[in-house]
């Protein structure tokens, strides 16, 4: 398939790079942070042999969450957005930007979410996890203090993209002498899957009904373990702070995509669990490869009408500020 919209691919500044944890293995991760800096003729090469049109760039895990103080991340926030519009300004029909927000101040990353959505067109925003506190307890957005970020979320029309990152160390003894664990392997999924079950549980989309969530490699188990959460859930009595059902939630308010998640019964689930119109098309890239991605995709035993939704149509419909015109001028 032709003119793929990818939207789970990282790049780096050089600023960040010297920062980057070692997600893979040290000959891996030094082939990665290369690969995170370069927006030209290798990265847009492997989108064109990949059938990928367009990209939409977000920075790459943990970048600003990792930041303590808070006045630096509101300036590192601006100047990351910044330079990410002069990237999508070069090149406007391959990359669009992901915006990168200061969450240590939730006034001043609302409006820089106001900003990036308005003045530089940024369709989305992609959140690296919590935020790292100078206590080292970190803060995650089912918080009230995050609410009018929410708020303002919902009313520009953005969806927010929350991507793993590792846990804080307090909450990582359960890895203790399993290094293989850790990362992509399985530290991810459990950290995102909480965080983001959090965000559910808290009567986030009571208030928000319109708000919308992304999360990658098929919803980091949310799917297939719907039912079983729902039930457990029903038996709480007084604890539940929701008015509906997690499954309307999950069903309304969540899309997931098909990042670093190459496996066709997974897709099948989550056909069935969320619809088609809440699956969307990406890759990882560089922490996985846009051919690898593309070729599974485009051979996966599914109709072409979802594969057309899956590919392309469904991230034009939930990115509002998508340009007109993407893909490769040439073709």
């Amino acid at each position: 398939m032709q003119d793929k919209i990818g939207f789970e691919e990282h790049f780096n500044l050089p600023q960040f790079d010297h920062e980057l944890p070692p997600y893979e293995n040290p000959q891996r991760m030094i082939e990665i942070r290369r690969q995170l800096l370069d927006l030209a003729d290798e990265r847009l090469g492997e989108m064109d042999a990949s059938g990928i049109g367009y990209s939409l760039l977000s920075l790459t895990a943990p970048g600003l969450q990792a930041v303590t103080d808070p006045a630096v991340a509101v300036t590192l926030a601006r100047q990351v957005n910044d330079a990410l519009a002069e990237i999508v300004a070069a090149n406007p029909t391959r990359y669009g930007g992901m915006a990168t927000l200061p969450l240590q101040d939730p006034q001043a990353a609302i409006a820089e979410l106001e900003r990036c959505a308005t003045q530089l067109r940024f369709p989305g925003v992609m959140v690296n996890g919590f935020t790292d506190t100078p206590d080292g307890k970190g803060l995650y957005y089912d918080h009230e203090r995050y609410l009018p970020f929410w708020e303002t979320a919902e009313s520009l029309g953005v969806p927010v993209y929350l991507h793993p990152r590792n846990p804080l160390p307090a909450n990582a003894g359960i890895y203790e002498g399993h290094p293989e664990l850790m990362g992509a392997v399985w530290e991810f999924t459990v950290e995102t899957a909480t965080h983001a079950l959090r965000l559910f549980t808290s009567g986030l989309f009571d208030r928000f009904p319109d708000l919308k969530l992304i999360l990658g490699h098929f919803g980091e188990t949310l799917p297939p373990f719907m039912w079983r959460i729902e039930h457990r859930l029903s038996v709480m009595g007084d604890r539940i702070k929701t008015r509906k059902p997690l499954r309307e939630y999950l069903q309304a308010n969540l899309y997931v995509t098909t990042s670093r998640n190459f496996h066709t019964p997974a897709l099948n689930n989550a056909l069935t669990e969320l619809g088609v119109d809440h699956v969307l098309f990406s890759s990882d890239y560089p922490y996985e490869s846009m051919r690898a991605a593309a070729e599974w995709f485009d051979h996966a035993d599914i109709s072409e009408n979802d594969r057309l939704k899956i590919g392309r149509t469904n991230a034009m419909d939930l990115f509002p500020n998508l340009p007109q015109k993407i893909g490769n001028p040439a073709e």
